[in-house]
């Protein structure tokens, strides 16, 4: 048997009489592909957007100030377009979890921050953590949120950080009905007063439009007599009744085309997500409803005039004259698109204001899926439930013009108290604004501009309109509001785009045409807008009175071209000086904070807020603690050779010793920072008693800029931390626009490994461009094998089948493309079948 005719056996692909066949977009993955794995690319940018968003929390870079009794976890590490990682944290005050405390690091593929987004700042250091309201009397608080109470879930203790100031709180979960309406709801009571102090719904309510697209393909599971309606291609996803089992029968056919069928509601149904988490992947860079690669089951069958999303699932119901179910694309993609919102750092948010930016998103989330559909039964058109006619008066809402059905068009001081659908409307009035345009033309309605706003609006198109709002959203918090929207959408279109583009000047008109105005500090765009990042290394030290503290102060260009960065530092306790080596320097170096402690200066732990100024402003914060007693166990740090010099892409190594100076020996752990951009640094061993030794090996990219740099050695031990410099110098390849990646992966069966190439040739790449790959693998005929381009688009390459195994070797392909040359280039491969293993050897590129 052929081996793809044995794998298509494996994945149902099911048809039915409801929904027509959709062709795959042009140079979109196979659609029984698992989702791509950044984290399998050379150098595994994601551990290091770990690595790096990690030490910025730790330095207390900018935004991320914290009080002396609280701590960021990591929560998640997100992919995003254009090579762009979000690494959220949440916060915790004396042990305990700290609501409305989370943060977002944004950095790049490189390892630079770009960004960084808290929902609050530091807590004042007397918050009561004791309560004086008993845990079951803030039970039977919270469900009095509700008409019938169906379930409770035990409370617990956390810091409610939204609203004025912070407040000690139970938070307590009870579900149940609420207003005639399932509910789920979160509910902060005072601890010490016994008073709500703010709630939220799980349960996000919308409604439904249309309901038959012909007949179309879904993916399902199954074989033989026995199948289900679940999604063997996409974890999650599943469509059932109301007892949350998928639907199974006995062959791959689903539905009658009956409105009042329910088989034919989950068609309906498993079409729409599958078309969405298509768009996630093939237009945003998400992977998966969730981000991780899982989405949700869906329920069809509810007995209501209604859908919802509960926090888990999805639940379907019917229109009024029940002649049809709610299960179209833009209602389907609606209601998931809350648990995309709900999935984004920041989870649901609290508030009326942040229940209609959920709303909101939910609608983009549907126009977006319908754009990409691009089904002949249900074109784009920016309404809400405009076929459903939900109680006869047709569309529930109108992105282009929010008051045609009574919805505000412009963002006022009376949306925090504007029930969530209506204040949904600014927000669906600037999406449509910066897709399309006040006048788009071509049949596309006409959208009013709001008092005070630009004269006309040009759109950018929908899927760069769903760029920028993705990045906004992976840049949320739970305390985000329009002005908060604004300010990281703007961010993520200077990201995606750059701040001379189009689409910058184009998201700030949207926003001032629906009357959101700029924050303080609003970056501007049609302008240069280079910028920098800093951190410390180590974040703290000790001293004693007549003692020195050192640290090394580094800095990165995270946009635009290097600049000068003025050094200087703020907070320090009375008679303890500060002094940088160099003062001042390009952004890229670093330099030496040495903090000579007074004989005066009183014993204790005293935060120093280091300080570079540039075209912007950023800050780091070091822990300085003060003994007064000396240290009585020491060592000293140094680098044999002190320098060295390489090609870009290739390695040096230096021997890095230690010796005990004081008392007995001790552990020291070894770091580096101060290093290029490409370049990694690793120590064997990474930890040595003082008077042992270890090998730096400097590991330089092909891409790495030449120039000078100085590298610090940090030794961090118990009494002492202590550094040693090594003067790195790069020099430049010759030029090119042939590149190569002989990094071996590894190819198991049903496995997929990405390998990629950073080009650094000017202009459009050369089409077709031309690719040579070498396999070592005894079954080409299992191997399916694409490539991405910089800008996200993927491209077939080899595909797998055969009826016979032979040697891969080495193969050349041509492939036809259209982007630029400049940017990371990613060979995926798959393993489709079993029996046979192998690893990539080496491919280049052409551009």
């Amino acid at each position: 048997m052929k081996r793809k005719a044995l794998l298509a056996a494996v994945v149902g692909v099911a048809t039915a009489t409801t929904l027509a066949l959709q062709a795959l977009p042009a140079n979109a993955a196979p659609p029984g592909a698992a989702p791509r794995k950044e984290s399998a690319l050379a150098g595994d940018p994601a551990s290091l957007a770990a690595q790096v968003a990690d030490k910025a929390v730790s330095s207390q870079v900018d935004e991320l100030t914290r009080g002396p009794d609280e701590a960021y976890s990591r929560v998640a590490v997100t992919p995003g377009a254009a090579d762009m990682y979000y690494v959220s944290y949440e916060r915790t005050y004396k042990g305990l979890p700290m609501v409305g405390g989370d943060a977002v690091v944004v950095t790049d593929a490189a390892g630079n921050v770009r960004d960084t987004v808290a929902a609050a700042g530091p807590s004042p250091s007397d918050l009561p953590t004791s309560a004086t309201i008993s845990a079951g009397r803030a039970t039977r608080v919270a469900k009095t949120r509700l008409s019938r109470v169906d379930d409770t879930a035990a409370p617990r203790l956390v810091v409610l950080a939204w609203g004025e100031k912070p407040r000690l709180t139970w938070e307590a979960v009870v579900s149940g009905i609420a207003e005639g309406k399932p509910s789920i709801q979160h509910v902060f009571v005072d601890a010490r007063t016994g008073e709500i102090a703010d709630s939220y719904d799980l349960v996000r309510a919308g409604t439904g439009n249309g309901y038959y697209y012909g007949q179309v393909t879904i993916q399902t599971s199954g074989s033989g007599s026995s199948y289900s309606m679940t999604d063997s291609t996409r974890p999650g996803l599943q469509c059932g009744g109301q007892n949350g089992s998928a639907y199974t029968g006995t062959d791959d056919a689903w539905g009658n085309a009956s409105g009042t069928n329910l088989e034919t509601a989950c068609v309906d149904a498993l079409y729409s997500v599958q078309r969405e988490w298509d768009m996630l992947r093939d237009w945003l860079g998400r992977n998966g409803i969730n981000g991780s690669g899982r989405g949700y089951p869906a329920r069809v069958g509810l007995a209501d005039v209604n859908a919802y999303w509960n926090g888990s699932y999805t639940n379907f119901g019917h229109n009024q004259a029940n002649t049809r179910q709610a299960t179209p694309i833009d209602v389907v993609a609606h209601e998931f698109g809350h648990a995309i919102f709900q999935t984004t750092p920041g989870g649901a948010g609290s508030g009326n204001e942040n229940g209609g930016l959920n709303e909101a998103t939910g609608d983009i989330f549907g126009a977006l899926t319908e754009a990409y559909a691009a089904n002949p039964n249900d074109p784009a058109d920016y309404t809400v439930g405009e076929e459903v006619d939900l109680v006869g008066d047709g569309p529930i809402r109108v992105m282009y013009n929010p008051s045609a059905v009574g919805d505000p068009n412009c963002y006022s001081s009376s949306i925090p108290n504007t029930e969530v659908h209506a204040a949904a409307g600014p927000l669906n009035h600037w999406f449509y604004l910066l897709a399309e345009g006040s006048n788009p033309g071509g049949g596309k309605p006409s959208s009013p501009i709001c008092s005070g706003g630009p004269s006309s609006v040009t759109g950018v198109g929908v899927q760069n309109a769903g760029k920028i709002f993705m990045g906004a959203l992976a840049r949320k918090t739970s305390s985000w509001r329009y002005t908060n929207v604004r300010a990281a959408s703007v961010a993520a279109a200077i990201e995606l785009f750059g701040a001379n583009s189009d689409q910058c000047n184009t998201t700030k008109a949207a926003w001032s045409a629906v009357s959101v105005a700029a924050a303080s500090g609003e970056p501007a765009c049609g302008t240069s807008t280079s910028d920098f990042s800093i951190s410390l290394s180590p974040t703290s030290g000790s001293a004693a009175p007549g003692g020195q503290a050192t640290a090394t102060v580094g800095t990165q260009t995270t946009s635009g071209s290097a600049q000068t960065v003025s050094l200087s530092a703020s907070g320090l306790p009375s008679g303890t000086t500060a002094s940088f080596s160099p003062s001042s320097v390009t952004s890229g170096n670093s330099s030496t904070l040495t903090l000579s402690v007074g004989s005066s200066t009183a014993a204790g732990t005293y935060n120093i807020t280091v300080t570079g100024t540039g075209s912007t402003t950023h800050t780091a914060t070091y822990a300085l603690t003060v003994s007064q007693n000396p240290p009585t166990r020491d060592f000293s740090i140094s680098a044999n050779p002190a320098s060295g010099t390489v090609q870009a892409g290739s390695a040096a190594t230096s021997t890095i010793g230690t010796s005990t100076t004081a008392g007995t020996a001790q552990t020291v752990n070894l770091s580096a920072s101060g290093l290029p951009t490409g370049a990694t640094a690793a120590f064997n061993p990474a930890s040595v008693t003082s008077g042992g030794s270890s090998t730096l090996t400097i590991s330089t990219a092909p891409t790495t800029p030449a120039g000078s740099y100085t590298v610090t050695v940090t030794g961090t031990g118990e009494t002492a931390t202590h550094t040693a410099t090594y003067a790195l110098t790069v020099q430049s390849t010759s030029g090119g626009r042939t590149f190569t990646n002989g990094t071996n992966y590894t190819i198991d069966d049903w496995s997929i490994i990405d390998s990629s190439i950073t080009s650094t040739a000017t202009g459009t790449a050369t089409s077709p461009v031309k690719l040579s790959i070498t396999i070592s693998h005894t079954c080409a005929e299992d191997l399916d094998i694409w490539l991405r381009g910089p800008n996200g688009t993927w491209y077939a390459v080899d595909r797998y089948g055969g009826t016979t195994c032979t040697q891969y070797g080495t193969r050349t392909f041509s492939v036809p493309v259209s982007q630029q040359a400049a940017g990371t280039w990613i060979l995926e491969i798959e393993d489709v079948y079993l029996g046979d293993t192998g690893y990539l050897d080496t491919w280049s590129i052409t551009v």
